[in-house]
């Protein structure tokens, strides 16, 4: 009997969009998946954004937010966007749960 491994997809490279509005990501299985830059603000968990939630200070919308630098930290990426905020670490396996995987 053989027995098969089941690896799940991760992030096997990635690159902001040309118009720094969206991250492109690319899975171990190859699909193309894209990130809009303002579903990942909204969807940063860091201490700060996580307080501002509790507090009711967070905002609903980021229109015209940019991504303006991605670190890779080898578990997650992150990410640095045009408002200032450059706190919020997305772990891979996150990101590809905000894309839809």
């Amino acid at each position: 009997m053989t027995m098969t491994a089941l690896v799940a997809p991760t992030v096997a490279d990635y690159e902001a969009s040309a118009d720094l509005a969206a991250l492109l990501v690319r899975t171990t299985q190859d699909d193309a998946l894209r990130v809009s830059a303002e579903t990942l603000r909204l969807s940063c968990k860091c201490a700060h954004c996580t307080r501002a939630r509790f507090d009711g200070r967070f905002p609903e919308t980021f229109p015209g937010i940019a991504i303006t630098e991605i670190g890779d930290l080898g578990y997650g990426l992150n990410i640095s966007f045009s408002d200032g905020h450059d706190r919020g670490i997305y772990p891979k396996t996150y990101l590809l749960s905000l894309a839809g995987r």
